[in-house]
């Protein structure tokens, strides 16, 4: 188990202030290189020595990645920078997609809301707490799931899509952002391309030591938000241990475009129960055309948790992710 230190080992600090500066520092560094956003999950990995980059780029300085502005198509496009105080605050937020300021709110604490950003918080590691105390598990290049064995703390740990690896994706933005249908904008060099936010999340089955497609020398620049869901009817969710901050047990995200009371189409997004945020098509096909009642939500929870596999601690996610879908479909968003 790591040892907490009170002083980061020693590291090279680069501050550009521009995206093709930064671009350029990650091509010339590689692996060698973290990139360094908020800082504050940076800072937990540095001081426990779990974590040790020989250079941090620290993109505090490229104020381009901390835009938020209009699209052609009437939606939104995010700086990667762009502070999670700052995309609760924002106006056309707010009004096109309440749901994303909501689960920008129910992130960490306001202290941490202040300094952390939306693009490092659906970038963000995963918090199994052996993995991050130093344990040689297979996320950390090892041959062994340290959380798996019966015996183990797991109780904050996967009931889907589990493959060796059973620690979850932790994000609250992110079941919004793949609810959206939203887009993440990532430049190599002089390069960039477009991944959906659905494509952008990387499971255990992939590559057990990545959360996220990104590779040394990417970066995430921005994330576009299309109109397509702006005037849908979108709950988000959150149940965590302590109300004033914590990670979700579990989240969900649903978005519903309706009509008379029907369900014309609709997505449904679920994280903290599996590595990456998990959409429910199974539940999607079986309401899409359905009445929204409570028939409906009903059967909506129910598939829901068909094929979930609990841990030895856990058991309680799978009421916990049959009732938040359940809500998603017959209650109102909540408000901001």
């Amino acid at each position: 188990m790591a040892v907490i230190r009170d002083v980061i080992p020693q590291l090279e600090l680069f501050q550009p202030t521009s995206a093709d500066d930064a671009l350029a520092l990650l091509a010339e560094h590689g692996s060698d290189a973290w990139v360094y956003a908020g800082g504050l999950d940076t800072l937990d990995w540095f001081k426990d020595r779990v974590k040790r980059p020989r250079v941090v780029v620290d993109l505090g300085g490229v104020d381009s990645l901390k835009e938020i502005r209009s699209t052609a198509d009437g939606g939104i496009e995010i700086g990667a920078m762009a502070r999670l105080v700052e995309v609760i605050e924002h106006a056309e937020i707010r009004s096109q997609f309440p749901a994303l300021a909501y689960a920008a709110r129910s992130a960490a604490s306001p202290q941490i809301r202040n300094v952390g950003t939306i693009g490092g918080n659906v970038s963000q590691d995963t918090r199994c707490w052996y993995y991050r105390d130093g344990w040689t598990c297979y996320r950390a290049g090892g041959n062994i799931c340290y959380a798996s064995p019966p015996t183990a703390m797991n109780r904050e740990h996967c009931i889907l899509g589990a493959s060796r690896c059973v620690a979850v994706n932790p994000s609250d933005t992110a079941p919004v952002l793949v609810a959206l249908e939203a887009e993440m904008v990532i430049r190599r060099g002089s390069a960039e391309r477009v991944v959906s936010a659905e494509d952008y999340f990387v499971g255990p089955d992939i590559d057990i030591e990545r959360m996220t497609v990104l590779e040394p020398g990417d970066l995430l620049t921005s994330i576009r938000v299309p109109s397509t869901w702006a005037d849908a009817r979108v709950y988000f969710e959150k149940v965590r241990d302590r109300d004033t901050w914590d990670f979700p047990l579990v989240n969900v995200a649903t978005a519903i475009q309706e009509r008379g009371g029907t369900i014309e189409d609709v997505r449904v997004v679920v994280n903290g129960v599996a590595p990456t945020p998990v959409r429910l098509r199974a539940v999607e096909n079986a309401i899409r055309g359905s009445a929204r009642n409570e028939q409906t939500a009903e059967r909506a929870g129910n598939i829901a948790i068909q094929g979930v596999a609990p841990l030895t601690h856990n058991g309680f996610k799978v009421n916990l992710l049959k009732n938040l879908v359940k809500r998603s479909i017959r209650d109102e968003p909540m408000s901001l």
